[in-house]
């Protein structure tokens, strides 16, 4: 193990040198990184390497995995009190999304109905996370309600998010036609592989192997094309993906 570990960051060592000479960086980076490895690679990737990919979007979501990993209560906090000096419409909607992002979606609740009066009531944006926090909740039926009185009052917003919830929403109710109807539409434009992913999982979960077989044959055509890029950006799903697709040949092999 402790091989293993010196050969990693020497691997990372040289990786953040050939950046610092790409980018012109101090000669003294180099010698930091080699001479020691494990603190300079932390170093020269906050100090360096992380500023330069923030404007990214990889960048940004890598800062904020590390701010999860590090702190995952700072943006709660800072939303309560934020709420606490000025309980403004914009903090009662930050806190709500700090909640749900803390598994806390029951409380989350109170503050978009709160906010969700006067000039917000038909708020779209609100409406659609209000709506999310119901579902996170389990209360599926009222979160559906939610979602139909976004369409009814917003008749030209359209959101690939709410969707995709809708379609969530439509399968936690057990209304399988009506959401296969919805997925069919998704997968056509959604722009990331979750949609696709969620609907083969859902397809397996259905039961229904032959729908579930020609959906991957879609999806594997589309991997094909992928470029590596987007590849990344769809990690999580594609993972999700290889999972439904060795449920699937084992279902196969029965």
């Amino acid at each position: 193990m402790p091989i293993l570990g010196i050969g990693l960051s020497t691997l990372f060592a040289v990786f953040f040198a050939i950046h610092a000479i790409k980018n012109n960086q101090d000669r003294y980076w180099i010698y930091l990184l080699f001479m020691f490895p494990v603190v300079g690679c932390l170093a020269y990737f906050f100090v360096c390497y992380l500023p330069d990919i923030r404007a990214t979007r990889t960048g940004y979501e890598i800062e904020s995995l590390l701010r999860k990993a590090i702190d995952p209560q700072r943006e709660l906090r800072e939303a309560q009190n934020n709420y606490d000096l000025s309980p403004t419409v914009d903090a009662q909607i930050r806190l709500a999304k700090a909640l749900v992002d803390n598994n806390r979606a029951n409380e989350a609740l109170a503050y978009y109905q709160q906010a969700l009066s006067g000039i917000y009531k038909t708020a779209p944006d609100i409406l659609l996370q209000y709506a999310n926090a119901l579902y996170q909740d389990k209360q599926f039926s009222k979160a559906k309600e939610m979602l139909d009185y976004l369409r009814e009052t917003n008749p030209n917003y359209y959101s690939d998010e709410g969707h995709l919830l809708y379609t969530k929403i439509l399968v936690s109710l057990n209304q399988i036609e009506q959401a296969k109807e919805e997925f069919e539409a998704l997968i056509d434009y959604y722009p990331s592989f979750e949609a696709i992913s969620y609907y083969l999982q859902t397809l397996i979960d259905w039961n229904e192997i032959n729908k579930a077989n020609q959906v991957l044959q879609i999806i594997n055509h589309r991997l094909k094309h992928l470029p590596k890029h987007a590849k990344k950006l769809n990690n999580q799903w594609i993972r999700e993906i290889n999972q439904s697709r060795q449920k699937l040949s084992s279902i196969d092999r029965q």
